[in-house]
């Protein structure tokens, strides 16, 4: 039978789980937006990067030369790109991504990264050990060092292995907590996409003059290209993460409240039991010592 010290007891612990449950609602509601904001931001440079492709690419229309060749999609050697979570608390989100990221792969798929602890350990669960392993960053800060490193590893994959084709499955945030698997090809660029790039109009009166080798400039802005949308999946994934487990704080958070009361209700009637069972000792006392002296 709980006694009033022990309910006390959970209650002070309560209250202490409900105040680290509040800050990790205000932690994650403010990466949300930074993330998001990342991602927005990397959008204006994806477009600057745009209109140089544009630019050479008319360049070389101009001296009768064809589309460029950056890579095959149907290639028979394949790299794919999975971004998890490092931290837990986020209900069914690595899940949701192994689970996509093991549709995805075939027979053609040669190597596989992982970004993510949690996200490698649910895949080496269905036989799908990780290539390469790497940890997610804290910050926005460091997104763009950990882009960088993940670039390094799939030229790697390229000059070692053959890879040509290269895609990545993330969580993307859809309304405001569910994430949503979703894979894209970061390697090649489409040669839809590169048509529609050469097609697409300048804005100015003449294109830009450049000095540096066409083929050097031409691999540059790849290379730009790819890390954009790595970059953008990332930022993606993250706010999703964090959308995910501010909505399981929330669930928490109402849990605990409710579980507050109940302990409330609890200590109060054990409380008053406890003032009354008192006071009929008191009183049985009185009376044992009235009748005594008479």
């Amino acid at each position: 039978m709980e006694t009033l010290e022990t309910l006390s007891d959970k209650l002070d612990t309560t209250g202490d789980i409900q105040s680290i449950v509040r800050t990790m609602k205000a932690l994650s509601a403010v990466s949300i937006r930074q993330y998001e904001q990342a991602a927005d931001a990397v959008a204006s440079y994806a477009k600057t990067i745009d209109m140089g492709l544009t630019a050479i690419l008319h360049d070389r229309r101009a001296g009768g030369l064809s589309l460029p060749h950056t890579g095959s999609t149907d290639a028979d050697v394949a790299g794919l790109i999975v971004i998890g979570s490092d931290r837990g608390l986020c209900g069914r989100y690595n899940e949701t991504v192994a689970r996509a990221a093991v549709d995805c792969i075939n027979d053609r798929t040669a190597v596989l990264g992982v970004i993510g602890a949690r996200a490698a350990a649910r895949l080496e669960a269905q036989r799908h050990k990780a290539d390469r392993l790497f940890l997610l960053p804290g910050s926005v800060a460091g997104m763009t060092p950990m882009v960088g490193r993940v670039i390094v590893e799939i030229e790697s994959w390229m000059r070692e292995r053959g890879v040509e084709t290269v895609n990545v499955v993330h969580n993307r945030r859809e309304g405001r907590s569910r994430a949503v698997p979703t894979s894209s090809a970061v390697l090649p660029i489409a040669s839809e996409d590169l048509q529609q790039l050469a097609d697409a109009r300048w804005p100015g009166p003449g294109l830009p003059f450049f000095r540096m080798d066409r083929d050097r400039l031409l691999s540059w802005l790849v290379r730009e290209r790819l890390f954009v949308l790595l970059y953008r999946a990332l930022a993606e994934a993250l706010a999703s993460e964090h959308a995910t487990r501010l909505a399981a704080m929330q669930s928490a958070e109402r849990n605990i409240k409710e579980r507050r009361e109940d302990l409330t209700s609890d200590y109060r009637r054990k409380r008053q039991e406890t003032i009354t069972r008192e006071m009929l000792d008191v009183i049985s006392g009185f009376e044992a010592v009235s009748g005594s002296d008479d």
